[in-house]
């Protein structure tokens, strides 16, 4: 069973850190991750694990729940939704509570800066020495203990609960900097008071901004949620009435009028247009939408007016699969990622540990207080594991997002870094490089309409497609009674037609029933060098009729295939047809390497042979290429296949065109490109900057400008990403 959380209150990568640590402790629960730039938690539990004692963690690790889903449960049918349309308010209101801090604390912090440096400037003392002390202790009082008392209160927190996060080391260094104006009215101590409110200015300054940045990162599931129709246009007992999408029902009929929203995925009874869809599958060019035709709701009609009965509303939508699946990317970790989740697990009470050895050994060695004081509070405040915490899911996030806009759908974060790994891409064949919709190009037969009388019996029976291809051939007005009838995976049909038993199937199949082939081996061999699937067709045991089935080529795969040879790759095609057909549809779209006859359970056993010689990618659509997709080291799912094979998929590609392959490789490079560059600016600003603290070189102010600079570097650079070109 697996739940997303909302969770409040998280202002770092520490607090995800505890949050995971949390989830660890009640029993039943799996695995949690908790992503610090969104704000969600997704947690994999045994099924008696509940709601009360998830919601119970929450609390206990000091936050709050906002909205708790459960996969599979009962729901209203649009509470996905109207849960990321309520997290968007709250991360809206979030930006503004950090605006007003900002506002807030720069009104008092402004009067700080002139009174502390007036003098050493214009050389004219503003008060007296005496007057300076409460004066600072009265201006930074409001600073810290108003606008900043949520930090203080969950750094405070942090220390008497053993929790502690990066509002531990501001809540300390500030309170030890406050604390030194009081003490200054006693013994001889440079007052720090002043510094101390600067420092919190600062500190929300770089929050207001980081927070802002975090939102830029999520945007794109935010232009997801407002892509949605708000209302409907439906038919109800032959009226034209609008409801809102809440009151929307299956069955309903929609009337989408030129230039309008389709309200939700629903199929065409009536009427024809041309429809935008780029901004679901990426794909920048109208699709014609005629009678029978499927249509996404949220896609913009652009000519004709569509009536639309509704096939699926609220959660079970493919815009909202689609804001799922990139929920789940952002739920997964990076494998580099634990290097830095186990920094920053421990990187706080360091930290803590040497702030209180520095201050010491400076007091042995200066016997100076306020020295000592002043550069232990700069190390408390230059230490920033937020920013090693938010390197890896803030470039996740900004990669998935870009993903979903262009169409393609990183499921599992661990397929950005194992991409790059990848040195063969195997492709199966139907539906994949070609349309997947034959249709019947040859036949040979004496008597062609008693063949298809046949045949077109036998196969209304099968959902394949190389079936489909022959029913609609046959055309059939009354099909002939069977019994018997039975699927010879990867190999045929057969059944009983009049008391006589039939057989459809390939070559393989034929021969091992002991049926010759005499008179029709020249037709087989002339259809498979044509790049024709070939099905004999037999009554009793004589061959009656050859049908020839061809699946044209996808306008896309020639190109995408001869890009992939050019970047390096070893590409193979996969597939169930004969060597003569296999090889025909290879030489069109320049694969080399292919393999043939392999019946659907033997696919993933393939992959396992390839895997031999280093990483291998696999990109399929149907429900037996699932296998083969689990097994890859990275698994392409094509949108439009089936649902399994979707959920098998590492990536899936929303669109219908292999081109997402070459922009998944671009995503996933330019991706795992940023998650380094994040990881070596937050390494280095700690390997650097922690000592020249320890030493005594920085100023407190100057030390948390360059924490709060950080982590504005890691989450803006995450964001440069979407200027890359895919």
């Amino acid at each position: 069973m697996k739940a997303k959380l909302e969770i409040k209150g998280m202002h770092c990568a520490s607090c995800s850190k505890i949050m995971e640590m949390t989830f660890a402790k009640v029993k039943g629960v799996k695995n949690s991750v908790v992503n610090p730039v969104t704000g969600k938690a997704f947690v994999e539990t045994e099924d008696f694990v509940t709601q009360e004692q998830l919601t119970q963690a929450v609390k206990e690790a000091g936050y709050s729940l906002a909205s708790i889903e459960f996969e599979g449960a009962k729901t209203s049918s649009n509470s996905s939704l109207e849960n990321e349309e309520k997290n968007k308010v709250r991360k809206d209101n979030e930006i503004k509570n950090w605006k007003i801090k900002l506002i807030g604390t720069w009104i008092f912090t402004i009067q700080i800066i002139i009174f502390m440096y007036f003098d050493k400037v214009f050389g004219i003392e503003l008060v007296s020495m005496n007057s300076m002390a409460p004066l600072m202790l009265a201006l930074s009082f409001p600073i810290l203990f108003i606008f900043g008392f949520n930090t203080i209160k969950s750094g405070i927190k942090g220390f008497y609960k053993l929790r502690f996060t990066m509002d531990s080391l501001i809540a300390l260094g500030t309170i030890v900097a406050f604390s030194t104006g009081i003490l200054s009215f006693f013994i001889s101590i440079q007052n720090f008071a002043g510094i101390s409110g600067m420092i919190m200015t600062i500190f929300i300054t770089g929050k207001y901004i980081e927070t802002k940045a975090k939102g830029r990162a999520t945007k794109e599931i935010q232009k997801l949620l407002e892509l949605g129709a708000k209302k409907a246009r439906v038919l109800r007992d032959n009226i034209e009435i609008e409801i809102e999408m809440s009151e929307m029902e299956l069955g309903d009929i929609m009337i989408v009028k030129p230039g309008e929203k389709i309200p939700t995925d629903g199929i065409v009874i009536k009427g024809g247009s041309s429809v935008n869809e780029s901004m679901v599958t990426g794909e920048s060019l109208p699709v014609e939408k005629n009678i029978k035709d499927f249509v996404i709701g949220a896609t913009i009609n652009q000519e004709g007016i569509l009536y639309i009965k509704a096939t699926k509303i609220g959660k079970d939508t493919f815009l909202s699969h689609i804001i799922k699946l990139v929920e789940e990317a952002q739920g997964t970790k990076v494998p580099i990622q634990k290097v830095a989740d186990k920094i920053t697990g421990i990187f706080v009470p360091i930290i803590l540990i040497l702030a209180a050895l520095t201050f010491v050994l400076w007091f042995i060695a200066s016997s100076d207080l306020s020295k000592s004081i002043g550069i232990a509070v700069s190390v408390l405040v230059i230490a920033c594991p937020c920013a090693l915490g938010l390197a890896v899911p803030i470039s996740l996030t900004v990669g998935s997002g870009m993903g979903a806009k262009k169409g393609i759908l990183i499921r599992k974060g661990e397929a950005i870094q194992t991409m790059k790994e990848v040195k063969t891409i195997v492709f199966d064949k139907t539906g994949t490089i070609t349309k997947g919709k034959p249709e019947v190009s040859n036949v040979y037969s004496k008597n062609e309409k008693h063949l298809f009388e046949i045949a077109g019996s036998l196969e209304k029976l099968s959902e394949h497609p190389i079936a489909k291809a022959i029913v609609t051939k046959a055309n059939l007005k009354q099909y002939k009674s069977v019994k018997d009838f039975k699927i010879i995976s990867g190999k045929g049909l057969q059944g009983k037609i009049n008391n006589k038993n039939i057989l459809i199937g390939n070559e393989v199949l034929i021969k091992e029933k002991n049926i010759s082939l005499r008179g029709f081996e020249e037709k087989i061999k002339e259809f498979e060098e044509k790049g024709q699937t070939t099905m004999i067709v037999c009554e009793g045991k004589k061959v009656i009729g050859v049908i020839g089935v061809a699946d044209a080529i996808k306008e896309d795969s020639i190109y995408v295939i001869n890009e992939l040879n050019k970047k390096g790759y070893e590409i193979v095609m996969i597939t169930g047809d004969n060597l003569r057909t296999a090889q025909a549809v290879a030489e069109q779209v320049g694969i080399k390497n292919f393999i043939a006859r392999v019946l659907p359970g033997e696919k993933s056993e393939k992959i396992k042979e390839l895997q031999k010689k280093g990483f291998v990618a696999f990109i399929g659509d149907g429900i037996n290429d699932a296998p083969a997709l689990k097994q890859a080291n990275v698994g392409i799912a094509m949108g439009s296949g089936t649902d399994i094979a979707i959920e098998a998929g590492d990536i899936v590609l929303a669109k219908d065109s292999l081109k997402g392959v070459i922009q998944a490789i671009n995503l996933s490079r330019a991706t795992f490109s940023k998650i380094k560059q994040n990881l070596f600016w937050a390494f280095f600003y700690n390997v650097a900057m922690i000592p020249l603290a320890v030493a005594g070189f920085i100023n407190p102010v100057f030390a948390e400008l360059a924490m709060a600079l950080s982590s504005i570097t890691v989450v803006t650079n995450a964001n440069l990403l979407r200027k890359k070109k895919i």
